[in-house]
């Protein structure tokens, strides 16, 4: 069997889509999202919310990092011959043992890293040798490829020795270290000749992972119509709490959709910043899933938060969702009055955890919001609805 060569993509090529592939990558990683959605949801629902928070942080971090570290990979150097078939499915298999990990690192008071760590090796073992294939196959882009291949292995290293040597009070800083040294990997990387992003195959691949952590949100409001039906006593209020979660959802997937993204990635600094951000965006989205839980814990009697504790669980990320969104995808491109109204919504949104029915007050502004954005977020709208 022929060893096949790696060749970097066409920025430019025409119908550029995600692969079967790629789609089937993202969908491992659901069990991770979801995983992490429910370890926020046991802690917030017992009260325990810096200790839930950060350690969802932490958790989400690592997930949205290692689908990071794949796709922008896919969209310069996706050959989608054997080998490359082959090191994408071993990087899965890490994710899958990564997922099992993910309770463990999701609880600072008593971390557990051992498997969190396991399927990162796996995983990042595939990807240094894909980047290693990409430096073998792309002689202009060899050094790059090579600055990637490096940084990941020494990255990788100093997480080896965290998880064994760091002791548990000091790993949330340390976690952020290493934060600071995976996302300073791609900067320094990208410095000798930047890579081949296809805009819009990286706008496609973020809205189709943004869809997954919305789902995350929808299999919570389809729990609650489950509940009601097993709830007679409770089940108007279990039928309100799931189709608001609906509307909830549906809205922010507008929200999100709802102005192209494409041209926002002009070069490597905006592409960057864009990217980036959007770990605010995917974590806020799968954030939401465990807010509707809550109210339905609450509603059922199974948690005894107060009326506002439960709310801000849905209403912060609401509001979190909505101002990145703004500020990554629609300011740069919207008129001076969109950029008033869209973060003044968010600012409703966290406001409205203080008031009675603060999940139906914050579908109603989502739904004005939608509406606005329809009819005015751009100067001749109709341009991009063709």
């Amino acid at each position: 069997m022929r060893f096949p060569s790696m060749i970097r993509r066409d920025p430019h090529e025409s119908h550029r889509v995600s692969t079967p592939l790629e789609l089937f990558f993202d969908l491992v990683f659901v069990v991770a999202v979801g995983a992490a959605g429910r370890n926020l949801l046991s802690f917030e629902a017992e009260g325990h919310f810096s200790v839930g928070l950060l350690g969802y942080a932490m958790a989400f971090f690592a997930i949205w990092w290692a689908w990071m570290n794949f796709t922008w990979f896919a969209t310069s150097y996706g050959t989608d011959d054997w080998y490359y078939r082959v090191l994408t499915l071993v990087q899965m298999a890490g994710a899958l043992v990564f997922a099992a990990g993910v309770t463990g690192i999701a609880n600072p008071e008593h971390p557990d890293f051992t498997l969190g760590i396991t399927g990162y090796i796996i995983m990042r073992v595939a990807i240094i040798l894909q980047w290693i294939r990409a430096a073998i196959g792309d002689p202009a882009g060899r050094k790059t490829a090579l600055s990637y291949a490096v940084g990941i292995a020494i990255v990788q290293v100093y997480w080896v020795v965290f998880a064994i040597a760091v002791p548990d009070g000091f790993k949330p800083w340390m976690f952020l270290l290493g934060i600071v040294a995976e996302l300073a990997v791609p900067v320094l990387a990208e410095r000798s000749a930047a890579t081949p992003w296809h805009r819009h195959h990286i706008t496609e691949r973020y809205g189709l992972f943004t869809i997954i952590v919305l789902g995350e949100s929808v299999l919570a409001s389809t729990t609650a119509i489950i509940e009601a039906s097993n709830e007679h006593e409770q089940l108007s209020d279990l039928l309100l709490i799931a189709g608001t979660g609906f509307v909830i959802v549906a809205c922010l997937w507008w929200i999100y959709f709802a102005l192209p993204q494409h041209e926002l990635l002009s070069n490597l600094k905006t592409a960057l910043r864009w990217g980036y951000g959007h770990y605010f965006v995917f974590a806020a989205a799968a954030a939401v899933s465990a807010g509707i839980e809550v109210a339905l814990e609450v509603e059922t009697h199974h948690s005894k938060l107060d009326s506002v504790a439960a709310a801000a669980t849905l209403c912060i990320p609401v509001a979190v969702f909505v101002f990145f969104v703004w500020l990554l995808a629609i300011r740069p491109q919207a008129t001076s009055v969109t950029n008033v109204v869209a973060p003044a919504a968010a600012v409703l949104i966290l406001l409205s955890v203080f008031v009675p029915f603060s999940q139906q007050i914050t579908a109603v502004i989502l739904v004005l919001l939608v509406v606005f954005l329809t009819a005015y977020a751009v100067p001749h709208r109709t341009k991009h609805l063709g």
